[in-house]
């Protein structure tokens, strides 16, 4: 045993001998059934992390079905990027499966820790890790597995950075030469095992702060070696003497209870889309009207054309009139002129009516409002509208000195909204906000919340009947070197 201490995730590799020369070209294209596995996975990991940070938070225990499961993703994980851009130390192509696979070049675990902090719980993953967060950013790049999981964030795991960059070198060299530099393999397996290090301990598998030390070589210092300093058996873990930890636990994680929490994770993930849009349409609903009006912020128009008018308004479809009248409802226009003694007028009409009556008028089309900002296409002309009042085509309109306000039932058609003096006079400068009933929302947050609600209690049971179906009490406690039987999924 090395005089090293050891850490309790154990990061252990054999580089293969021979190599190809060029299989590592084309690795990536071979991995994208693992990627998309993964993908899944990784949500599952992200949710079963969440469910872990409760469990230490309220028990201090890490429930040991989630635990192997979750150390079984990262070692699955581990075996993806040894074969790809983590290494290319092997080529000898990774199973399907979450289990510690006994002659399979690289291997993961953690001991499992039979308590844990109900404080560190709070801050080590975000606070305390920072300083390896900064360090696994430099070695891995933009795909730091030490993403913040428990905000819904996916682990990936990048080629980019230091780790990248030296994989490339060792790729180049192997191209050319045929073989893998022995001392380059070394860094890489010790860069990759500090990022799992950070990894265990962000995922909140471990109180061990991640020693800040570079172990060399494919054998974790945790890690009995073999003849000729390789891992010792597979199967054969490390146990600090007076441990009940039996190494990598049991738990019947076969491809069946697998799917159950992937599907659960799925289910109860996307459910808070629907609870948290319901929850605030509902609140909209309830808090945010005007009277019976949902209003928008106002904005500011003005030209110095002698109109301003909305794009087209096509509201059209099967049945819109009375889609119209429930997510709509009444329509309310607000204008109010600049100077509180002009008169301005407000109308809606059909839009082809508004452009005949427009006709060789300047006048500005308003094409969106960012952050207070109003853009306009200008349209040129000489002419000067008639009285807009005195015109029959409007469906609603109001003119007259200081605020003006316009009521519309919606209904099907090409509308257009316009904005003017009241004498037709060029220089349109107003205020004006846009409100309407939206009689159907509260039904809609409801429907909403109760879709979330079903879907995040479906997740639920999944998880737990997942869980709680792989869940198999530990073997005896042991003191020194332990073989354990370990969870699998076949493919």
């Amino acid at each position: 045993m090395s005089s090293v201490q050891a850490y309790p995730a154990k990061v252990d590799a054999v580089l293969d001998a021979p190599l190809s020369r060029w299989l590592w070209l084309v690795k990536w294209l071979l991995l994208v059934p693992h990627y998309i596995c993964l993908a899944f996975l990784w949500v599952a990991f992200c949710v079963m992390t969440v469910v872990a940070f409760f469990a230490i938070l309220f028990t201090g225990r890490y429930p040991r079905a989630v635990f192997d499961f979750n150390v079984g993703v990262m070692r699955w994980g581990w075996r993806v990027a040894y074969y790809g851009s983590g290494a290319f130390g092997t080529d000898r192509y990774p199973p399907f499966t979450l289990a510690d696979v006994p002659d399979y070049p690289a291997r993961f675990d953690v001991e499992y820790p039979q308590r844990l902090s109900r404080g560190l719980v709070l801050v080590k993953w975000w606070l305390l890790a920072i300083p390896h967060y900064i360090v696994v950013g430099i070695l891995v790049g933009g795909g730091a597995w030490a993403a913040s999981s428990d905000r819904g964030d996916d682990w990936q795991w990048g080629s980019g950075g230091l780790v990248g960059i030296l994989v490339l070198v060792a790729g180049v060299v192997l191209l050319v030469r045929g073989a893998y530099p022995k001392p380059l393999f070394e860094i890489v397996l010790g860069l990759d095992r500090w990022v799992l290090r950070v990894a265990a301990y962000s995922a909140l598998m471990t109180d061990v702060y991640p020693p800040f030390r570079l172990d060399l070589g494919g054998t974790d210092p945790g890690t009995p070696a073999g003849p000729g300093g390789e891992p010792a058996a597979p199967g054969t873990v490390s146990v600090a003497p007076g441990s009940t930890n039996a190494g990598t636990s049991g738990g019947g994680w076969g491809a069946g209870r697998v799917a159950l929490v992937v599907v659960g994770s799925l289910l109860a993930l996307f459910s808070t889309g629907p609870l948290i849009t319901g929850a605030a349409l509902g609140g909209a609903d309830r808090f945010a009207r005007d009277g019976a009006y949902l209003t928008s912020g106002d904005a500011t128009f003005a030209t110095s054309g002698a109109a301003v008018t909305t794009d087209s308004l096509l509201l059209e479809g099967r049945d819109a009139d009375w889609a119209l009248s429930r997510v709509l409802g009444t329509v309310r226009v607000r204008v109010a002129p600049q100077d509180a003694a002009d008169q301005v007028f407000v109308g809606i009409a059909p839009t082809a009516d508004v452009t005949r009556y427009l006709s060789g008028t300047a006048y500005a089309t308003v094409r969106s409002i960012e952050n207070g900002r109003t853009t306009y296409t200008e349209t040129l002309g000489t002419g000067t509208p008639a009285a807009p009042a005195a015109q029959s085509f409007w469906v609603a309109s109001a003119t007259g000195p200081g605020e003006q306000s316009l009521t519309w039932d919606a209904t099907s058609g090409d509308w257009t909204l316009v904005v003017l003096n009241a004498d037709g006079s060029p220089g349109v400068a107003v205020r004006a906000d846009v409100a309407a009933t939206a009689p159907v929302l509260g039904a809609v947050a409801l429907g909403l919340i109760v879709l979330g609600l079903v879907g995040l209690g479906a997740g639920v049971v999944l998880l737990v009947v997942g869980v709680r179906s792989s869940g198999r009490p530990a073997g005896p406690a042991t003191a020194g070197p332990s073989s354990t039987r370990v969870p699998t999924l076949t493919s």
